[in-house]
Formats: structure tokens, C-alpha cells, sequence
């Protein structure tokens, strides 16, 4: 599957918006990847899917991690498809780690792949990384749906994986052009109507 098959099913699932975007950050984007809209649609969520198993399909994973929320779904159907078994990762009770709960273990050496849906830095992919290294687990890889980084993903792993690498331009608030506003109005956290 091609970069351009990627974001074609993302454009069709209604999961690729353009209006003016407020994000996490502070900062403002004409792009949004709402990953629910993908989700929600399980025949394309499994095709993306089973592009990241065949990339990893010679790697003897053994078991596919993913953070909640969107993380459980990909890790669920890459490690079906993978044949080998799924665990979650939680955020930890201090809100920015995470954490392995309702009694999910990793076996030592146990070759793990990690499954993330769409990473702005990565932070959430490289923190799931360290717990699984901290619970005995051997990174072999991270898989990823979506790259919007704009090559500066920040992950400490041996090999990753992107379906769609998407160059999305973002601005502070007093850098953000007046076009955006102009055209889209004014900005809006995603997941919120206009």
C-alpha cells in the first residue's frame, strides 16, 4: 500500500479536515487526522492495519502494544493479523507515563512492536517504548498510521514505520496568517463542531 492509498482512505473516511484548527499545543493548523472517523470504519482500519503487519511480518514479533484509546484497536487487529497476542498500555496514575494494568505482562526478550495512530512528536510512542523496555519487553519496532511530525519524530526505537508521512504546517498564536481565518474562520479544537 502507497503513501497515496493512505491518505486517499483518509480523505474518504472523513478523517482528513481542512478549516482552522486550534491544537493540543497552542498552536493553529489548517490540517486535522480526526483518527475516530478512521476508526470507526472497520474494513479500511484493517486494510491500514494489515500494511503495518506485512511490513513486520519477517520480524518474529511476538506481541503488538498500543496506547489507549486509538492504540487498543490497532494493536488488537495487527497482532490478529500477525497471529500473536495484544496488550495495552494505560496512562499511569501521574497522568504522563504509561502504564501496563489488568494484569497484561511482557515476558523478558518478549519481541514487541508498538502500534501508534497518528504522532505529532512521537512523546506518546516513545514513552510506550520505554515502558516496554522497563517490563522486560525488546523493541523491535513502532508502527505508525499517520507521521505529521515533519521529520522530527523524537522515538528511540531500532525501526519505525510510517503508512502516510503528511507535512502539516502549524503556527503559534501570534504567527498564524490571516488567510486562515479569513477562509476558515476562527479556530476550533477538533472533535468540536463550528
Amino acid at each position: 500500500m502507497k503513501s497515496e492509498d493512505v491518505e486517499a482512505a483518509l480523505r474518504e473516511s472523513g478523517a482528513l479536515l481542512e478549516g482552522h484548527f486550534l491544537l493540543a499545543s497552542g498552536r493553529h493548523s489548517q490540517f486535522y487526522v480526526e483518527k475516530f472517523r478512521l476508526l470507526e470504519q472497520p474494513w479500511v482500519t484493517s486494510q491500514l492495519c494489515e500494511e503495518l503487519a506485512r511490513r513486520f511480518k519477517d520480524d518474529n514479533i511476538a506481541c503488538v502494544v498500543g496506547p489507549v484509546t486509538g492504540g487498543i484497536i490497532l494493536a488488537f487487529e495487527v497482532a490478529r493479523q500477525l497471529g500473536v497476542r495484544a496488550v495495552y498500555a494505560e496512562r499511569a496514575e501521574d497522568g504522563k507515563n504509561f502504564a501496563l494494568r489488568r494484569g497484561f505482562k511482557l515476558h523478558d526478550g518478549e519481541r514487541c512492536l508498538i502500534v501508534e495512530d497518528i504522532v505529532t512528536t512521537g512523546g506518546s510512542a516513545q514513552k510506550v517504548v520505554e515502558l516496554v523496555r522497563a517490563n522486560g519487553g525488546e523493541v523491535v519496532g513502532v508502527g505508525l498510521l499517520v507521521d505529521r511530525s515533519n521529520g522530527q519524530l523524537q522515538i528511540d526505537a531500532p525501526r519505525i514505520e510510517s503508512l502516510l508521512e503528511m507535512q502539516v504546517q502549524s503556527w503559534a498564536p501570534d504567527e498564524v496568517p490571516a488567510w486562515l481565518e479569513e477562509r476558515f474562520g476562527p479556530a476550533r479544537k477538533p472533535g468540536t463542531t463550528k
